[in-house]
């Protein structure tokens, strides 16, 4: 088999020069000492595939398939490199050649459940059954969540609280007051599916700060979960139909508040640099994070007190591939009685990675409890996410200690100050919020 890259991946791997000062960012090296799981190791190992210098055996590329791709070696790297512009099309090249393959029922639910958000939720009904008869928590402790099949024990833990009552999202909703710009929401799959409550409080701080909002119809999934798991061709159907339903050319910005969909959405130009290079380029430039959006604007002070301590974690894709890391803990702070506290390690990937604590569930669980031991460290009342897989995956190590810990996105605890609403009550089995 021979693995085939574009002159841009080349160019990556030449611009490593190997000082190793990516290998201490590096999520699998930090945790297994291994040179052959640190991003230097892995540029070696697909150079030496590249050049036919190594066989594709299945060591080999277990090394390549334990990387999160969570980018944190591009932030580390004095030379520039751009890994992941080295790592996604081997992995593409490797399962286009059934190298790596998926298993049918995580094909089923990757492909054909977690990109439409009403046949997620359609997958949750015996889970949101449980939860509002409040079984839920206790079958999960018991462990008889664990005994269901392959990829659908590992989804049914990872299932977050019960949030009642979330309308269906409007076409259109006004600003308050002055109009200082015209928006759209991205409102994804699975953030759709199990985060409308995250939707819900994007749509009233933007409201708050003079902003008209549209929720365009025919929108869809970005198209993460296809191009990383080796779908190129359905990622792509994705990102036209996205392309198509935004009417960018009328608007000031495409609003994501989820990291992994916003890092996907700025990077349609790079991941397909065809004919429609100049449509996907003039669609990504208009998408903003919601907090890169309002730090940008000049966010309005809320002023009504949230007495929490509250610590942050940086999603990967936020943090790295975004490059946003101040504009949260900016908007946070100006909070009142907010007590905002720094999180060791905060740039380490907690194990989520899109499906990889599906996929390489051992290390993701590994990773996992080394974040939520540093979260602990901070006595902090709440930790602070922009990201659906974060707050799922750290949400379900937190039920499973037994914390009384509350998950939330930053734009849920801007909202509640806004509304002058109280926080739910920290608890592992916290059922509702406001």
């Amino acid at each position: 088999m021979a693995v085939q890259l574009q002159e841009h991946s080349i160019e990556e791997i030449h611009r490593c020069v190997h000082c190793g000062l990516c290998t201490s960012a590096c999520p699998t090296f930090v945790e297994l000492r291994e040179e052959a799981d640190s991003p230097r190791g892995r540029i070696y190992l697909m150079h030496a595939i590249l050049q036919n210098q190594l066989p594709i055996d299945r060591k080999t590329v277990q090394h390549i398939e334990l990387c999160l791709d969570c980018r944190a070696c591009e932030t580390a790297c004095p030379s520039g490199v751009r890994y992941s512009r080295i790592l996604e099309p081997v992995r593409l090249s490797l399962i286009n050649e059934r190298v790596v393959s998926l298993k049918w029922g995580e094909k089923f639910f990757l492909f054909h459940v977690f990109p439409f958000s009403r046949r997620v939720r359609a997958a949750l009904w015996s889970v949101r059954l449980l939860q509002q008869l409040r079984l839920y928590h206790g079958l999960e402790r018991m462990g008889v969540l664990n005994v269901l099949p392959g990829i659908l024990g590992k989804m049914a833990t990872l299932v977050n609280p019960h949030v009642p009552g979330q309308k269906p999202l409007p076409d259109f909703l006004p600003a308050k007051g002055r109009r200082r710009a015209r928006v759209a929401l991205f409102v994804g799959c699975v953030g759709d599916a199990m985060f409308r409550h995250i939707h819900w409080a994007t749509l009233r701080v933007l409201q708050e700060n003079g902003c008209d909002v549209l929720i365009p119809r025919g929108q869809g999934c970005c198209g993460a979960i296809h191009y990383h798991t080796g779908d190129e061709r359905g990622a792509k159907k994705l990102a036209e139909q996205n392309v198509r339903s935004f009417p960018v050319r009328d608007l000031d910005a495409v609003i994501v508040n989820h990291a992994g969909c916003g890092a996907m959405l700025k990077e349609y130009p790079h991941y397909w640099a065809d004919g429609n290079c100049e449509r996907y380029a003039e669609f990504s430039k208009k998408v903003r994070d919601i907090c890169e959006f309002l730090d940008d604007l000049g966010m309005k002070t809320p002023e009504n007190p949230l007495p929490l301590r509250v610590t942050y974690h940086d999603a990967c894709h936020l943090a790295h591939a975004q490059q946003i890391r101040r504009q949260p803990r900016a908007l946070l702070s100006k909070i009142p009685r907010l007590e905002l506290v720094p999180l060791y390690e905060s740039e380490l990937c907690c194990g989520s990675a899109g499906s990889y604590n599906l996929l390489q569930d051992g290390m993701a669980m590994r990773l996992v409890k080394r974040k939520v031991d540093r979260i602990v460290e901070t006595r902090a009342q709440a930790v602070v996410a922009a990201n659906a897989g974060c707050l799922l995956h750290i949400g379900r190590e937190v039920r499973r200690r037994r914390l009384g810990l509350l998950l939330a996105h930053p734009v849920e605890l801007l909202d509640w100050s806004y509304r002058g609403v109280t926080p739910p009550q920290p608890g592992f089995d916290v059922e509702y919020r406001p």
